[in-house]
């Protein structure tokens, strides 16, 4: 669900502060590459699927509250809308059984999950695009409550200036249309796939990543459908990288498969603090060892293969490459053997 803030107003200092410190924390970075601070060797496989939770019309049930808090599940969290869930599975090292650990956990927590979603005559849904979304389920009354979201709305519209997001999916049919917020984003949902690699390889998995893009597209695409119009295979696609239009200031889009390969993962955090206006300028107290700064910054950059910065359990810095293409569902076997596919 990305990174919760503290607050969702933010001055023009706070703008220049948390650049100048997003300035530092990238130099930092720069120098644990050059040090070689990474550990080597572990390589590691996880996920994030968001799932949708439905009535019995298989309409969109904005319980998602009500419903984590039943479950009370660290593995199960909020995403943008009270109809969405993100599901989290426990990364597993690449040997062995890893893909069936993978799999027979996420079975538990999606069954227990749905069980729950029962007591409200609800039960969960994967698919990138639900068909009986319409444009109405995407209003801020139907936005999570939490202060991430709430902000990225207020920024983004103030980048546009106030005007609407301009929708123009040309498929099988053609639907053009316009909204106002944020919640846009909220109709499409992905299963994205971590994994964990050398860093000083880091780069040449990001650009494999890239490449496995179309092929991961191709077996996986299941959301041909929105608001009634039958468009591309996996309409999540232009759906989503239209939600986020080029903004003030910006030289690339925020959600695209970047601007070329690169030769060091660490071009695309150079191209973070270089091409992308801050969005959420929280300050935080931190002596820039965590990278917290950058690691926001990076959360509110949608590329299809994303780079992400972690920590161990002894505070050693990893490079994870998140891959965003592929859809949710439809079941959890064909989630995780997308998963398999791509590695």
């Amino acid at each position: 669900m990305g990174q919760e803030i503290s607050d969702s107003h933010f001055q023009a200092e706070d703008f220049d502060a948390f650049r100048q410190r997003l300035q530092d924390e990238t130099r930092l970075l720069q120098q644990w590459f050059d040090d070689g601070m990474f550990p080597r060797g572990e390589h590691v496989v996880g996920f994030e699927l968001e799932a949708w939770v439905v009535d019995q019309a298989a309409r969109p049930a904005p319980i998602n509250e009500a419903l984590l808090q039943r479950l009370a599940d660290p593995l199960v969290v909020p995403e943008l809308a009270r109809f969405n869930l993100e599901f989290n599975g426990t990364p597993q090292r690449l040997s062995g059984a890893a893909f069936s650990l993978l799999a027979d956990e996420l079975q538990h927590t999606w069954g227990r999950c749905n069980r729950l979603a029962g007591e409200w005559n609800a039960r969960l849904a994967m698919i990138g695009i639900l068909p009986t979304v319409v444009e109405g389920d995407l209003n801020p009354g139907n936005m999570s409550s939490m202060l991430r979201y709430l902000a990225l709305d207020e920024q983004l519209r103030l980048l546009r200036d106030g005007t609407p997001v301009q929708v123009d999916i040309n498929g099988r049919d053609r639907l053009r249309f316009s909204h106002k917020d944020v919640m846009l984003e909220s109709a499409t949902t992905s299963f994205q796939i971590h994994l964990k690699v050398d860093a000083d390889r880091a780069g040449r998995f990001y650009n494999a990543a890239k490449v496995a893009s179309a092929a991961m597209v191709a077996v996986s695409a299941n959301s041909p459908y929105l608001f009634g119009a039958e468009l591309w295979e996996e309409t999540r696609i232009p759906l989503f990288e239209q939600a986020v239009p080029v903004i003030g200031g910006e030289r690339v889009k925020r959600v695209t498969l970047g601007t070329g390969y690169v030769d060091s993962i660490i071009d695309c955090f150079a191209a973070n603090l270089n091409n992308h206006p801050v969005l959420l300028p929280e300050l935080m107290e931190d002596s820039g060892e965590q990278l917290l700064h950058l690691r926001l910054h990076n959360g509110t950059i949608w590329r299809w293969n994303r780079p992400l910065i972690g920590f161990d359990r002894l505070n050693r810095p990893h490079i994870r490459i998140e891959h965003r293409v592929v859809p949710a569902g439809p079941t959890v076997v064909d989630s995780v053997a997308n998963a398999a596919f791509f590695v």
